[in-house]
Formats: C-alpha cells, sequence, structure tokens
C-alpha cells in the first residue's frame, strides 16, 4: 500500500467552524466541515456534489448529528450524508465521495484520490 499524495487546499483560517466552505483539487468540487466540537474527528472532506439534485451544493448544507452520526443535510431535498464515510442515510444506493484530509502546519490538505469505500 502506497503512501497518499498530499495537496494543500486552503489556510486553515479560510475554515468556518461547524459550517462547509469548498474548494477545488484537481478539477473536483470538495466540502471542507470543520467541527471543532467533535469528539474523535474535526474536519471532513466530502464530494460538493448533489447527486439527488444535480448541485454542487452540499457545501451549503446543515451540519447535525443524527443518532450518533455526524451528518450534512443537503441543502435542496435535505437528504442526509454521512460525513465520515458519504452514505447517504435515506437512500442507501447513493453514497458522496469521501477524502482522506489533515490539518499541517497551518494548512488544510487533501489525499489527491478519494478513500476507498
Amino acid at each position: 500500500m502506497s503512501l497518499p499524495t498530499w495537496k494543500s487546499v486552503c489556510n486553515e483560517y479560510d475554515l468556518v467552524s461547524n459550517s462547509g466552505v469548498v474548494v477545488w483539487l484537481d478539477g473536483a468540487q470538495v466540502a471542507l466541515f470543520y467541527l471543532p466540537d467533535a469528539q474523535e474527528q474535526t474536519l471532513f472532506a466530502i464530494d460538493n456534489h448533489d447527486p439527488e439534485s444535480g448541485a454542487n451544493v452540499i457545501g451549503r448544507g446543515l451540519v447535525g448529528n443524527i443518532k450518533g452520526e455526524l451528518v450534512v443535510a443537503a441543502p435542496i431535498y435535505k437528504q442526509h450524508y454521512r460525513l465520515q464515510d458519504g452514505q447517504c442515510l435515506e437512500a442507501p444506493h447513493q453514497r458522496l465521495r469521501v477524502w482522506p484530509v489533515r490539518l499541517r502546519e497551518g494548512w488544510v490538505e487533501l489525499a489527491l484520490t478519494p478513500a476507498s469505500l
């Protein structure tokens, strides 16, 4: 297994607590969610493209917790996607891509390939 190649996509100060921002990664729109009060993981990177509406709006969704799962509600049709793995709670056949993400020396870095599903 090879180590991921990381790319800086924004500064730590570009993040908005408990909300999303969208960055470009090699032609893909990636929504970053910074949840400073989360128990284990505080930074999530998930596809910005909503498969139900076809719009690039996931980064504008509301973050919440459903049965202990951190989720984002898609702004148009309100489906809930788990931030951890991109799985849609209402439509199990839908899943958003997720990327490994880290904070390093004040920069947000994404792995160049999405995490395995």
